[in-house]
C-alpha cells in the first residue's frame, strides 16, 4: 500500500515511521524547509510544498496512493488535502485538534473517511485510521514488536478453526480472544474462530505479513485495506 502523509511535525513523522516499519510505501509532504529536511534525514521521500495544493499532492503521488493522512496542525490545509485526495479515490484521514468545537467536527466529519485527534490517539491511532478495515494495531511494545487485533472475516483461512488448531509463526503469541459482540478474554483451546470474532496477537514486525496472510488471507487483507 502507498500512503501520502501531509505534515512532518511530531504527529505526521511518527505516523510515517510506524507505517514504514510495517513495510508500507510512504511519501511526506511538508511546507517547512527545516521539517522537510529532518524527514529526508530520516530516510523518507519528501515533497516540499503546500499540502493543500493539488499540484504538490500529485507530485507526491496522490494519483496512485491508497490513503492520504492530512496530519498538519492547520485544519484548512488538512481539509483541502483530503478533498483533493477524495477526488483521486484515496481513503482520507484528517487531523482535528482537541480545542476545536463540536460543530467544527460535525461540519467536516461527513466529508472525509475518518477524523483523528492525535493528541489523544497518537501515531497508532492515526495509522489505524489510514489502514481501516479488519486489522488494528493496539500498541507498539518495542522497536520490533507490536500487538495487533484482527477481526476474522468470512474469507479468513482460519474461519471455522478452533484456537488449538491455530498455528502462528513460532515467535508470535495469541494474547486474547473475543466472540463477536463480547469482551476480549483469555483464549481457550476449544474457542472456535468465526466471522466477527477478534483475536489479539503479539508478533515481531517482520512476521506481521505472515500473520495477516494466515488470519485474513488475500481477500481478507484486500477488504481490510479498503479493497485496494
Amino acid at each position: 500500500m502507498k500512503f501520502c502523509i501531509i505534515g512532518a511535525g511530531r504527529v505526521g513523522l511518527r505516523t510515517a515511521r510506524v507505517l514504514r516499519e510495517e513495510g508500507y510505501d510512504v511519501t511526506i509532504v511538508e511546507v517547512d524547509a527545516d521539517r522537510a529536511g529532518r524527514a529526508r534525514s530520516a530516510g523518507f521521500t519528501v515533497v516540499e510544498g503546500d499540502g493543500s495544493r493539488e499540484s504538490v499532492l500529485e507530485e507526491a503521488g496522490v494519483t496512485d496512493a491508497d490513503a492520504v493522512g492530512a496530519l498538519t496542525s492547520d485544519l484548512n490545509v488538512n481539509f483541502a488535502a483530503c478533498m483533493v485526495a477524495k477526488h483521486h479515490g484515496c481513503r482520507t484521514v484528517m487531523r482535528i485538534d482537541d480545542d476545536y468545537r463540536e460543530e467544527i467536527y460535525r461540519t467536516y466529519a461527513d466529508q472525509v473517511d475518518e477524523i483523528v485527534y492525535p493528541e489523544r490517539l497518537g501515531a497508532i491511532g492515526a495509522k489505524n485510521a489510514l489502514l481501516g478495515g479488519n486489522i488494528q494495531a493496539i500498541a507498539d511494545i518495542a522497536a520490533d514488536l507490536q500487538v495487533s487485533m484482527f477481526t476474522i472475516t468470512p474469507e479468513s483461512p482460519v474461519s471455522g478453526y478452533t484456537i488449538s488448531e491455530l498455528e502462528l509463526p513460532s515467535r508470535s503469541r495469541l494474547l486474547a480472544f473475543g466472540k463477536r459482540g463480547d469482551a476480549m478474554s483469555i483464549p481457550l483451546p476449544d474457542n472456535s474462530l468465526e466471522p466477527g470474532d477478534r483475536i489479539a496477537v503479539l508478533t515481531e514486525m517482520e512476521a506481521l505479513d505472515t500473520v495477516r496472510q494466515l488470519l485474513l488471507g488475500e481477500e481478507g487483507i484486500a477488504a481490510a485495506n479498503g479493497g485496494a
